[in-house]
């Protein structure tokens, strides 16, 4: 992620969980957002992230029963390599 220091501060502290569980895992759907982070708009946090400059994708699913859900993929993810 391109995202200098002050870009960072600059960031609500919801939107940094948001990049933080970005950075860690790749991507974050609504349901992810608000169980693992109590986050209710991930959507906007998304729009805060973009207008910072973080390169993210939006991808439609649809779950095992059919229900449709976004996924927010970070742009050129690679997990880290483990130890």
């Amino acid at each position: 992620m391109t995202l200098s220091s002050y870009q960072r501060f600059a960031l609500t502290p919801q939107t940094r969980k948001v990049l933080a569980h970005l950075e860690t895992v790749g991507s974050i759907t609504n349901v992810e957002a608000h169980a693992v982070h109590g986050i209710r708009s991930v959507s906007r946090r998304i729009t805060e992230l973009r207008d910072a400059g973080a390169p993210i994708r939006k991808e439609q699913k649809r779950d095992p029963i059919g229900q449709r859900y976004v996924r927010y993929v970070l742009e050129g993810f690679s997990k880290p390599a483990k130890a």
